[in-house]
This record gives C-alpha cells, sequence and structure tokens, in this order.
C-alpha cells in the first residue's frame, strides 16, 4: 500500500467485496459461471482473480504508430507492477491515433478514441485502468474517455524521442521540417542535404522531442494529476521510462484499493494548475482545444478567458523549440524536467490539489530542482514575458481564435495588411509556389473550410507555407490566418482556431482578398476592415458550402462536434447532455 506524508500506510477504503469486477466473477449464477469458466479456459486460475482489482492496460500500440512503437513491451513492464502489487493485468487493445499517417488528420478520430476508452472501461471487468498513450490526440482521446468511465485510472506517457542530427546539427522533429523544407525551396539546401534531414531528424521511438503536442498534453495530463511525478518528461528509450512503466502497474492497483477516481482528482483548480504549466512550458497551441475539452468532460467549466488570464500573468520559462532556440526535451528531462518547471512557477500553482499519488501536487514537488537554469528559467529570466499563448477577438473571430507570440517573428504582433484569401487547401498551395503570384511582405495569407466541420476534422494545416516568392526574397514568416490547427512543433505568425470556423458561416467566410485584416496582440483583437453593412451584404449572398460526408462516422462526426472554444468535444459526449451512464447489467 501505499504511504501518507508521515509514512504511515494510506487506508484501504475498498474492501474485497466491493471490487467493481466481482459483479462479473462473485455471484454464484450461471452466468458468472460462464465468466469464469471462459477465464480458465485463456489458462487463468481462481486464484489470479479472486478478490483482486483486474487491472485494464488501454494499449494504443500499433505498427503504424511509431510514437508508440515500444508499447509493445512497456506493457508487460505494466503488468509487471500490476502483479507485484497484487493485482489481476488485463490488455484491452484501443485504437492508435498517429499524427504521422492518419489523414486527413488524427483529430478527427480523437472524440472516437474517447467512445472506445469509456465504453472498454465500462463494459468490461475492470476495477482500474492504465491509459497508455502519448501521441498527439490520445493523451485527450484516453483522457476525456477515462473521465466519463470514473473508475481509478493513471495515465503513462510515451515520452518523447532522442534528439534528431543531420550533418552535426541537432535537429527537432516537425519545427526543422519546416525550416530545411523552406531553405531548400529557397535554393540554400540541396536535395542530398534534405535527405540528410530525412534520415537523421528521427532517431528513435517516442513522441516529437520538440515542445509539440504530444509533450504539451503530456505534461498537462501530468499538471492536472493524472501521472506519477516526472511521468511526462522522461524520453521513450531511457531505462527509467521502463521502471516509471512498471510503478504505473504497481500504483493503480493502490488506487483501486483507495478508491482514488478521476472525479476526485480532476477540479476546477487541477485544471488551472494544467493551463499554468502550459504556458510556462511554451505550449502547443492545440492545448487549448484539449483542455477545454478534458475540463468540460470532468464537469469543469474551462473556457478561453481562464487561458487569457494565464497568458498575462505565466511567463514562458521551458527554453525548449519551438518557443525556445536551442533546446529540445531530452535536454529538458536532464534539466529536472517537469517536476522543476513546476516548482519555479509554484506561486501560480494550486498546491493543495489531489494527485494519482494519493498526495498533492505541493508535497510531488516539495524536492524539485533545476539542473540548468538556462533550460528552466527562473521567473525572473523567462524567455518570453508573456504565456505561451494569446487569445485574440474581434469581427473575424467573435468566438475567439489563438496565436502563438513566443514562436513568431514580433514584428508581426502588431501588422494590418491586404487578405490573399482562399477557398481549399490546393488552391492555396499552388498559389505559394507560384512565383508570379502578388505576395507581398505584408500580405496575410488566409486559409478557411479547414475547420472541424470544414476539414474535415480541424487538420493540422493552420502553418501554411510561406510563398515561394517571399523566401527568395529572404522572409522567413508572414501573418497566416485560419480556422484550421497547426501541429505543436511549428511556430510562426500563424492565427488559428477563428471561431465559428467559415464552413458554418463564421465571419471568416466574409472576408475577401483585399480587405485589410489587423491584428494587435498585445490588444488581444484581430479585426477586418469591412463595414458592418457590407458585412451584411456579404452575409446575404453567403452558401453553406456541401455537407463533407453523407454516411459513416463522419457524418456523425460533422453533426455532432462543437466549435474549437467549446474543445471540440461531440455535444452528446458532454456531462450536461444527459444522465450519467449506469453500470451494464449483467443477466
Amino acid at each position: 500500500m501505499s504511504e501518507s506524508p508521515d509514512g504511515s500506510p494510506l487506508p484501504r477504503v475498498k474492501p474485497a467485496e466491493e471490487l467493481r469486477s466481482r459483479r462479473w466473477f462473485g455471484p454464484a449464477d450461471l452466468r458468472s459461471f460462464g465468466h469464469r469458466s471462459r477465464a480458465m479456459q485463456m489458462g487463468y486460475a481462481p486464484e489470479e482473480w479472486t478478490g483482486k482489482p483486474i487491472i485494464a492496460i488501454l494499449n494504443t500500440w500499433s505498427d503504424l504508430n511509431p510514437c508508440h512503437a515500444h508499447f509493445k513491451q512497456r506493457v508487460d513492464d505494466v503488468k509487471r507492477g500490476v502483479l507485484q502489487a497484487g493485482g489481476f493485468p488485463v490488455e484491452l487493445p484501443a485504437i492508435s491515433l498517429d499524427e504521422s499517417y492518419l489523414k486527413p488528420t488524427s483529430m478527427l478520430y480523437r472524440n472516437l478514441l474517447a467512445i472506445e476508452a469509456e465504453e472498454l472501461i465500462r463494459s468490461h471487468p475492470v476495477d482500474g485502468v492504465v491509459l497508455m498513450g502519448g501521441c498527439d490526440k490520445t493523451t485527450p482521446g484516453l483522457m476525456l474517455g477515462a473521465t466519463s468511465a470514473n473508475v481509478p485510472a493513471i495515465y503513462l506517457p510515451a515520452g518523447p524521442m532522442l534528439r534528431g542530427n543531420w550533418a552535426g546539427k541537432v535537429l527537432g522533429s516537425g519545427s526543422d521540417s519546416w525550416k530545411y523544407w523552406d531553405e531548400l525551396r529557397a535554393g540554400k539546401i540541396t536535395d542530398k542535404d534534405w535527405l540528410g534531414v530525412e534520415q537523421g531528424i528521427a532517431r528513435s521511438y517516442g513522441t516529437c522531442m520538440t515542445m509539440g503536442t504530444a509533450s504539451t498534453m503530456t505534461a498537462i495530463a501530468e499538471a492536472a494529476g493524472m501521472c506519477l511525478p516526472g511521468a511526462s518528461s522522461i524520453p521513450a528509450a531511457d531505462a527509467n521510462h521502463i521502471r516509471m512503466a512498471s510503478a504505473c502497474g504497481r500504483r493503480i492497483v493502490e488506487m483501486v484499493w483507495e478508491d482514488l477516481t478521476p472525479q476526485k482528482i480532476q477540479t476546477r483548480e487541477a485544471f488551472e494548475n494544467a493551463i499554468a504549466v502550459a504556458m510556462a512550458m511554451g505550449c502547443s497551441t492545440n492545448a487549448i482545444i484539449h483542455l477545454i475539452a478534458m475540463a468540460r468532460r470532468a464537469g469543469q467549466d474551462i473556457g478561453l478567458e481562464d487561458f487569457e488570464r494565464y497568458s498575462r500573468k505565466v511567463p514562458v520559462i521551458g527554453n525548449v523549440r519551438p518557443s525556445g532556440s536551442t533546446y529540445l526535451m531530452e535536454d529538458f528531462f536532464y534539466a529536472g524536467g517537469i517536476r522543476a518547471l513546476m516548482g519555479n512557477i509554484r506561486e501560480h500553482l494550486h498546491l493543495d490539489c489531489l494527485t494519482v499519488t494519493g498526495r498533492t501536487v505541493g508535497e510531488n514537488i516539495a524536492d524539485a530542482k533545476v539542473y540548468n537554469d538556462d533550460v528552466i528559467r527562473p521567473l525572473s529570466n523567462p524567455i518570453y514575458g508573456e504565456g505561451s499563448l494569446a487569445v485574440l477577438k474581434g469581427n473575424l473571430a467573435p468566438s475567439g481564435c489563438v496565436i502563438k507570440p513566443a514562436a513568431m517573428d514580433q514584428k508581426f504582433l502588431k501588422h494590418a495588411g491586404p487578405a490573399v484569401v482562399f477557398d481549399d487547401y490546393p488552391s492555396m498551395k499552388k498559389a505559394v509556389e507560384d512565383e508570379s503570384y502578388p505576395f507581398t511582405a505584408d500580405s496575410v495569407l488566409v486559409l478557411r473550410n479547414a475547420g472541424p466541420q470544414g476539414g474535415p476534422g480541424m487538420p493540422e494545416w493552420g502553418m501554411l507555407p510561406m510563398p515561394k516568392k517571399l523566401l527568395k526574397e529572404g522572409h522567413r514568416d508572414m501573418l497566416r490566418l485560419s480556422d484550421a490547427r497547426m501541429s505543436g512543433t511549428s511556430y510562426g505568425a500563424c492565427v488559428l482556431h477563428v471561431a465559428p470556423e467559415s464552413f458554418v458561416g463564421g465571419p471568416l467566410a466574409l472576408l475577401q482578398t483585399g480587405d485589410i485584416v489587423e491584428v494587435d496582440v498585445h490588444a488581444r483583437s484581430i479585426n477586418m476592415r469591412v463595414s458592418d453593412e457590407e458585412l451584411e451584404r456579404r452575409r446575404a449572398a453567403w452558401k453553406q458550402p456541401a455537407a463533407r460526408y453523407e454516411r459513416g462516422y463522419g457524418w456523425m462526426f460533422t453533426r455532432h462536434i462543437r466549435q474549437a472554444d467549446e474543445g471540440c468535444d461531440f455535444d452528446f459526449l458532454g456531462t450536461e447532455f444527459g444522465a450519467p451512464v449506469p453500470e451494464p447489467v449483467i443477466y
């Protein structure tokens, strides 16, 4: 059993007779006879499960998910820990969402994983669950499902991959893909150089080693209390990761006996801690969508105004690319990791929040130390004076949009320029490769119909490619605007998540080429210089685009997906939609 801060054992709250799995295995009836006999069919003896917590291990391993390639082995490490603690482990495969291969975007399937995770937990004889994820949408997908199921749960992060390397240069996944692609298009590197980057940028299993969406979301899971202390920072290839996996297996058994459920951990204050940590880390813009969805699924009304509040007071102190200029997640781990960063911002945290350890955030970070204060800066020496993200509003985005000021050319913090508008990605892609197209350095490149319904699924198209003409003139950034998302590994003056999206008639649908778009990040404003009367005239002429799907999952998705400012959850999955789902009947 785990220990309280004074070293005494924490109480076992749940007696064995009240284990959830006992409904399947305990009764002396025909149906339970069937459950027991089928377990024996698989070679298990009653001594292996009787009176013990049955622990589900939701494994998102796949042959087409390089971020989770090691999960085939890690699941055995988790099982070892469960057995050590006196539990009975069972592996339940769940859909693997990989941002690299899954098209049009893994965001289209985040809610599908959430549904699957919830139903896997609820429908099976399990008392607790270990959630194995890491690649961008697996963290929120698994957390959403486990929150709704509300059995004891702990999150096991996949961990970042090792640093990339090419020609003596350290490479960061995603960030350097964009950088060297632009250099290739500008004629600054050769095709042979580009092949070297391709071969050297991803050297091990694990998630992106920049501060992309994967590391952002695992850090958020930890800050919200759902991971073991420091778990989200450990590189996937480090032996510490194996030990952490086994520790997750041991701890979930204790959590079952303590009846420590997500509902007891995921308070409003826990999600405020997650926002503070995200801002300090230089987080991905995707953090906003996922964290809002996760909080609201837990019954906590977190919104854009909470991000704006923390953005104004918590600076970026995690000097990790793309907000930072040099370091990667491996360096962040060696510098002390997430516990050290949380220690440096403790004045902005609710230290009394409960975590999966059975202890508070304050207790978990009490002895945290920073070993390199250039990687994890003190509050007095941030790499950017405000938080990672800024929320903008105006007549272009009445429900809000987001920009990442720390990872862009600062001259675009206040900018006005003529819009160059495209209704689809292929036409935009063709135009940026056309050196005769009339782009200027002041132009605002706009892509629409790329939001939750328009994409469909809100793909990571928001880091719109720089026009080749401007690259050859020496420019490496410009103001870009869309209702899409962008990878957390991306950078640049990209305004994203414009809500409501253009596909459903948001004001972005009314913008025309030549209209002046003005952005003022300090004032948190974004507007088009178009009169209300002209906008009404354009609205009267606007026509709804054709539906993206006429059947299947996509049909369900487009009819039930919420907008970006609401977290892009399905409306019918919200806690306010209906009564909690009861335990399954067993006859």
